[in-house]
């Protein structure tokens, strides 16, 4: 999972500064995400998912599919 939220951030041409503000969190926690150092809370990755305009299935590596689902 870790490594699909860093290249989603890096894809959309995003700073971790910016994605860490919208989460409302500090920039080292956020990194800590990426690494793979802490696990990635389930209101955080719903938070991604949106940001990105993706499912919380692909940030979790349950489908390869971009595109989130339909309503």
């Amino acid at each position: 999972m870790f490594i699909r939220i860093r290249n989603l951030r890096e894809d959309s041409d995003r700073t971790q500064r910016e994605v860490s503000e919208y989460l409302f969190c500090d920039q080292s926690l956020y990194s800590k995400y990426e690494r793979g150092v802490r696990d990635v809370p389930v209101d955080v990755v719903i938070k991604l998912a949106e940001l990105y305009g993706t499912s919380t299935d692909y940030i979790l590596g349950l489908t390869n599919e971009k595109r989130p689902y339909k309503k």
